[in-house]
């Protein structure tokens, strides 16, 4: 649509996940309209990103160490482990400021459509991590969809043992949701998951 290096730049940016053709027009033309707008540094960072990130020798978290920040921090409580299928998950339940514990990212979800079993997935370290009998709650905390409940269904009958509780997240209704927009299984999961209310 575009002439030569402009439609490149477009292509490329619409590769990322999550930039459409629009945006990744809308950020292209930025770039070329914006006379302040310097572009080396974003191209030193990505270069940066490539050659400094990777992920946690425990846990799968994004880090520039061999452990992430949340595994060197004393604070943490090691007793509980909270999985996630992404490290992007574990940015979400930081963000709540509510868990204290530590992380197991899978690196994705249980999906046989999509040819991901569980020995795609990082199953065995988590049950490594779980040997010497320290950890005494998981928290399975992976997404409400299918492939997510899947997930969570191995893991909790793969992880049964005594001395360790497996929890998973609650799941229901959003704040400021509406009952008559909700599904049958989030609104089912909101019936399951009540809970006495304090006078």
């Amino acid at each position: 649509m575009y002439e030569g290096i402009v439609q490149e730049l477009i292509d490329e940016l619409g590769r990322l996940p999550g930039v459409g053709p629009k945006s990744a027009q809308r950020i292209a033309f930025h770039i070329v309209q914006t006379a302040s707008y310097d572009p080396t540094r974003l191209s030193e960072v990505l270069a940066e990103v490539r050659d400094k990130v990777h992920f946690c020798a425990r846990c799968g978290n994004i880090a520039e160490q061999e452990l992430c920040v949340i595994c060197r921090d004393p604070r943490r409580d090691p007793a509980t482990i909270c999985v996630v299928e992404e490290a992007k998950d574990v940015a979400a339940i930081e963000r709540t400021r509510e868990f204290r514990g530590l992380y197991h990212v899978l690196g994705g979800a249980i999906s046989p459509i999509d040819g991901i079993g569980p020995d795609d997935l990082r199953i065995a370290q988590l049950v490594r991590r779980l040997a010497d009998a320290s950890v005494t709650e998981v928290i399975v905390a992976t997404d409400p969809n299918l492939e997510g409940e899947a997930t969570a269904t191995y893991l909790t009958r793969l992880l049964v043992q005594p001395g360790l509780r497996v929890t998973r997240l609650a799941s229901g209704l959003p704040v400021g949701g509406d009952l008559e927009y909700a599904d049958e299984v989030t609104l089912g999961r909101a019936f399951e998951g009540r809970r006495v209310v304090d006078a």
